[in-house]
Protein backbone atom coordinates (compact mmCIF):
# COMPACT_ATOMS: atom_id res chain seq x y z
CA UNK A 1 0.00 0.00 0.00
CA UNK A 2 1.37 3.06 -1.12
CA UNK A 3 -0.06 7.02 -0.55
CA UNK A 4 -1.34 7.94 -4.13
CA UNK A 5 -3.96 11.03 -3.12
CA UNK A 6 -3.80 13.95 -0.95
CA UNK A 7 -7.50 15.31 -0.68
CA UNK A 8 -8.06 18.59 0.84
CA UNK A 9 -10.62 20.28 2.71
CA UNK A 10 -11.21 24.30 1.69
CA UNK A 11 -12.55 27.04 3.95
CA UNK A 12 -9.68 26.64 7.08
CA UNK A 13 -7.56 24.24 5.41
CA UNK A 14 -6.56 25.94 2.25
CA UNK A 15 -7.27 29.15 3.04
CA UNK A 16 -8.53 30.97 6.08
CA UNK A 17 -11.47 32.27 4.58
CA UNK A 18 -14.16 31.82 7.25
CA UNK A 19 -13.10 35.98 7.83
CA UNK A 20 -14.71 36.39 4.35
CA UNK A 21 -17.43 34.20 4.52
CA UNK A 22 -18.65 35.94 7.85
CA UNK A 23 -18.26 39.31 5.98
CA UNK A 24 -20.32 38.04 3.37
CA UNK A 25 -23.32 36.84 5.22
CA UNK A 26 -23.49 40.51 7.13
CA UNK A 27 -23.39 42.21 3.96
CA UNK A 28 -26.11 40.22 2.57
CA UNK A 29 -28.20 40.27 5.63
CA UNK A 30 -27.86 44.30 6.04
CA UNK A 31 -28.79 44.47 2.29
CA UNK A 32 -31.95 42.73 2.15
CA UNK A 33 -32.99 44.31 5.32
CA UNK A 34 -32.62 42.18 8.58
CA UNK A 35 -30.86 43.12 11.55
CA UNK A 36 -28.62 40.61 11.57
CA UNK A 37 -24.87 40.40 12.53
CA UNK A 38 -22.89 37.32 13.14
CA UNK A 39 -20.03 38.20 15.53
CA UNK A 40 -16.62 36.02 15.73
CA UNK A 41 -18.00 34.50 18.84
CA UNK A 42 -21.48 33.62 17.10
CA UNK A 43 -20.21 32.67 13.90
CA UNK A 44 -17.50 30.39 15.54
CA UNK A 45 -20.74 28.49 17.26
CA UNK A 46 -22.48 28.53 13.52
CA UNK A 47 -19.39 26.51 12.56
CA UNK A 48 -20.78 23.47 14.02
CA UNK A 49 -23.27 23.54 11.54
CA UNK A 50 -22.01 22.73 8.01
CA UNK A 51 -23.23 24.31 5.17
CA UNK A 52 -24.27 27.67 4.68
CA UNK A 53 -28.72 27.23 3.86
CA UNK A 54 -27.70 24.70 6.81
CA UNK A 55 -26.53 27.46 8.94
CA UNK A 56 -28.62 30.04 7.70
CA UNK A 57 -31.81 28.24 8.88
CA UNK A 58 -29.92 26.34 12.19
CA UNK A 59 -29.53 30.39 13.11
CA UNK A 60 -33.24 31.35 12.20
CA UNK A 61 -34.89 28.18 14.01
CA UNK A 62 -32.13 28.66 17.21
CA UNK A 63 -32.16 32.14 17.63
CA UNK A 64 -35.81 33.76 16.17
CA UNK A 65 -37.54 30.77 16.75
CA UNK A 66 -41.33 31.02 16.06
CA UNK A 67 -40.75 34.06 13.92
CA UNK A 68 -40.17 32.60 10.24
CA UNK A 69 -42.56 30.05 9.05
CA UNK A 70 -41.10 26.67 7.22
CA UNK A 71 -42.19 27.69 4.11
CA UNK A 72 -40.26 30.76 4.43
CA UNK A 73 -37.51 29.33 5.62
CA UNK A 74 -37.63 26.99 2.54
CA UNK A 75 -37.65 29.49 0.05
CA UNK A 76 -36.16 32.63 1.11
CA UNK A 77 -32.67 31.13 2.96
CA UNK A 78 -31.46 29.61 -0.70
CA UNK A 79 -32.03 32.98 -2.39
CA UNK A 80 -30.34 34.97 0.51
CA UNK A 81 -27.49 32.36 0.02
CA UNK A 82 -27.32 32.57 -3.54
CA UNK A 83 -26.67 36.79 -2.76
CA UNK A 84 -24.24 35.34 -0.41
CA UNK A 85 -21.99 32.80 -2.60
CA UNK A 86 -21.89 36.04 -5.20
CA UNK A 87 -20.66 38.37 -2.56
CA UNK A 88 -18.00 36.25 -0.99
CA UNK A 89 -16.92 35.60 -4.54
CA UNK A 90 -16.69 39.46 -5.60
CA UNK A 91 -15.02 39.79 -2.19
CA UNK A 92 -12.33 37.22 -3.14
CA UNK A 93 -11.75 38.84 -6.34
CA UNK A 94 -11.01 41.87 -4.25
CA UNK A 95 -7.81 40.69 -3.16
CA UNK A 96 -6.44 39.63 -0.02
CA UNK A 97 -6.47 36.15 0.70
CA UNK A 98 -3.84 33.45 0.03
CA UNK A 99 -3.58 30.56 0.50
CA UNK A 100 -2.36 28.79 3.86
CA UNK A 101 1.54 28.57 4.58
CA UNK A 102 3.03 25.42 2.74
CA UNK A 103 -0.21 24.74 0.57
CA UNK A 104 1.07 25.75 -2.47
CA UNK A 105 4.08 24.05 -1.74
CA UNK A 106 2.61 21.04 -0.79
CA UNK A 107 0.52 20.49 -3.88
CA UNK A 108 3.64 21.58 -6.09
CA UNK A 109 5.78 18.26 -4.22
CA UNK A 110 2.87 16.29 -4.67
CA UNK A 111 2.22 16.84 -8.63
CA UNK A 112 6.20 16.77 -9.10
CA UNK A 113 5.99 13.42 -7.53
CA UNK A 114 3.19 11.93 -9.16
CA UNK A 115 0.28 12.22 -6.71
CA UNK A 116 -3.22 13.22 -7.47
CA UNK A 117 -5.23 16.14 -5.65
CA UNK A 118 -8.62 16.46 -4.82
CA UNK A 119 -11.26 18.40 -2.92
CA UNK A 120 -13.84 17.08 -0.20
CA UNK A 121 -15.23 20.07 1.02
CA UNK A 122 -18.62 20.84 2.07
CA UNK A 123 -18.68 24.74 0.56
CA UNK A 124 -19.91 24.84 -3.02
CA UNK A 125 -18.07 24.20 -6.05
CA UNK A 126 -18.32 27.98 -7.06
CA UNK A 127 -16.79 29.10 -4.07
CA UNK A 128 -13.82 26.29 -4.04
CA UNK A 129 -13.18 28.34 -7.59
CA UNK A 130 -13.57 31.78 -6.35
CA UNK A 131 -11.03 31.21 -3.65
CA UNK A 132 -8.70 29.26 -6.27
CA UNK A 133 -9.13 31.49 -9.09
CA UNK A 134 -8.35 34.53 -7.17
CA UNK A 135 -5.49 33.53 -5.10
CA UNK A 136 -2.41 34.87 -5.75
CA UNK A 137 -0.64 31.50 -5.91
CA UNK A 138 0.27 29.14 -8.58
CA UNK A 139 -2.28 26.12 -7.69
CA UNK A 140 -5.20 26.02 -9.95
CA UNK A 141 -8.76 24.16 -10.32
CA UNK A 142 -7.25 21.85 -13.18
CA UNK A 143 -4.74 20.70 -10.95
CA UNK A 144 -7.46 18.76 -8.97
CA UNK A 145 -8.56 15.37 -10.44
CA UNK A 146 -11.88 15.48 -8.29
CA UNK A 147 -13.69 18.19 -6.37
CA UNK A 148 -16.20 17.31 -3.91
CA UNK A 149 -18.19 20.06 -2.96
CA UNK A 150 -21.20 20.15 -0.44
CA UNK A 151 -23.95 20.61 -3.06
CA UNK A 152 -22.72 16.87 -4.42
CA UNK A 153 -24.07 14.44 -1.69
CA UNK A 154 -27.41 14.60 0.35
CA UNK A 155 -25.56 14.57 3.83
CA UNK A 156 -22.53 17.29 4.69
CA UNK A 157 -19.43 16.67 6.99
CA UNK A 158 -19.40 15.28 9.38
CA UNK A 159 -21.41 12.75 7.71
CA UNK A 160 -18.49 10.42 5.93
CA UNK A 161 -20.57 10.67 2.31
CA UNK A 162 -18.48 13.74 0.73
CA UNK A 163 -15.42 11.31 1.21
CA UNK A 164 -16.62 8.47 -0.11
CA UNK A 165 -17.92 10.54 -2.86
CA UNK A 166 -14.66 11.85 -3.57
CA UNK A 167 -13.10 8.57 -3.14
CA UNK A 168 -15.13 6.38 -5.43
CA UNK A 169 -14.45 9.23 -7.89
CA UNK A 170 -10.91 8.52 -7.59
CA UNK A 171 -11.46 5.27 -8.14
CA UNK A 172 -8.55 4.28 -5.55
CA UNK A 173 -8.92 2.57 -2.09
CA UNK A 174 -9.95 5.39 0.78
CA UNK A 175 -6.75 3.93 2.87
CA UNK A 176 -4.23 5.06 -0.21
CA UNK A 177 -4.80 8.57 0.27
CA UNK A 178 -4.98 10.96 3.23
CA UNK A 179 -7.03 14.00 4.02
CA UNK A 180 -6.11 17.25 5.13
CA UNK A 181 -8.37 18.97 7.63
CA UNK A 182 -8.90 21.58 9.89
CA UNK A 183 -11.94 20.83 12.11
CA UNK A 184 -14.14 18.32 14.21
CA UNK A 185 -16.70 17.75 11.22
CA UNK A 186 -13.73 17.41 9.05
CA UNK A 187 -11.65 14.50 11.01
CA UNK A 188 -15.29 12.94 11.75
CA UNK A 189 -16.10 12.75 7.93
CA UNK A 190 -12.84 11.65 6.78
CA UNK A 191 -12.22 8.54 9.23
CA UNK A 192 -15.19 7.28 8.77
CA UNK A 193 -14.93 7.12 4.96
CA UNK A 194 -11.57 5.30 5.92
CA UNK A 195 -9.31 8.11 4.72
CA UNK A 196 -6.37 8.95 7.33
CA UNK A 197 -5.97 12.45 8.14
CA UNK A 198 -3.87 15.31 9.08
CA UNK A 199 -5.22 18.30 10.95
CA UNK A 200 -3.92 21.80 10.53
CA UNK A 201 -6.33 23.86 12.63
CA UNK A 202 -7.28 27.48 11.31
CA UNK A 203 -8.66 30.94 13.80
CA UNK A 204 -11.83 28.94 14.11
CA UNK A 205 -10.87 25.72 14.50
CA UNK A 206 -7.90 25.76 16.91
CA UNK A 207 -8.70 23.47 20.30
CA UNK A 208 -11.48 21.25 18.75
CA UNK A 209 -11.04 17.81 19.14
CA UNK A 210 -9.11 16.48 16.93
CA UNK A 211 -9.11 12.43 18.31
CA UNK A 212 -8.41 10.03 15.58
CA UNK A 213 -6.17 12.36 13.57
CA UNK A 214 -2.30 11.26 12.02
CA UNK A 215 -0.99 14.63 13.25
CA UNK A 216 -2.28 18.14 14.40
CA UNK A 217 -0.37 21.26 13.59
CA UNK A 218 -1.08 24.85 13.53
CA UNK A 219 0.18 24.81 9.95
CA UNK A 220 1.98 23.18 6.86
CA UNK A 221 4.45 25.86 7.04
CA UNK A 222 6.81 26.86 4.77
CA UNK A 223 10.91 28.29 4.77
CA UNK A 224 10.98 30.89 7.68
CA UNK A 225 6.77 30.03 9.02
CA UNK A 226 8.09 27.17 10.72
CA UNK A 227 5.00 24.84 12.15
CA UNK A 228 4.11 24.55 15.39
CA UNK A 229 3.15 20.43 16.33
CA UNK A 230 0.63 19.40 18.94
CA UNK A 231 0.70 16.12 17.68
CA UNK A 232 2.11 13.91 15.54
CA UNK A 233 5.91 12.84 15.23
CA UNK A 234 7.79 14.73 13.27
CA UNK A 235 11.86 14.51 14.39
CA UNK A 236 13.56 17.45 13.63
CA UNK A 237 11.23 18.98 10.99
CA UNK A 238 9.31 22.03 11.47
CA UNK A 239 7.23 21.77 8.17
CA UNK A 240 4.85 19.16 6.75
CA UNK A 241 6.46 17.64 3.16
CA UNK A 242 5.18 14.40 1.26
CA UNK A 243 8.17 12.37 3.15
CA UNK A 244 6.38 13.43 6.31
CA UNK A 245 2.85 13.01 5.35
CA UNK A 246 4.46 9.65 3.98
CA UNK A 247 5.80 8.72 7.25
CA UNK A 248 2.40 8.71 9.02
CA UNK A 249 0.95 7.46 6.48
CA UNK A 250 2.85 4.17 6.70
CA UNK A 251 2.72 4.09 10.62
CA UNK A 252 -1.02 4.53 10.08
CA UNK A 253 -1.13 1.56 8.04
CA UNK A 254 0.98 -0.81 10.06
CA UNK A 255 -0.60 -0.01 13.31
CA UNK A 256 -4.48 0.51 11.71
CA UNK A 257 -5.00 -2.00 8.82
CA UNK A 258 -5.40 -6.10 9.39
CA UNK A 259 -2.61 -7.83 8.68
CA UNK A 260 -1.75 -8.82 5.51
CA UNK A 261 -3.82 -5.41 4.05
CA UNK A 262 -1.03 -2.95 3.69
CA UNK A 263 0.49 -4.97 0.40
CA UNK A 264 -2.91 -5.46 -0.98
Amino acid sequence: MALTALIFDVDGTLAETEEVHRQAFNEIFEEQGFDWHWSWEKYSELLKVTGGVERITHYLRTDHGGLFSDEWIATKVPEMHRAKTARYGDLLAAGGVTLRPGIERLCIQARDQGLTLAIATTTSTANVAALIDHSPDTVAMDWFAVVGAGNIVDHKKPAPDIYQWTVDQLGIPARDCVALEDSYNGVASATAAGVPTIVTYSSYTNGQDFTGALAVADSFGDPGIPAEFLTGDHGQKDLIDLDLIRLWHRDWAANSLPAGSASA
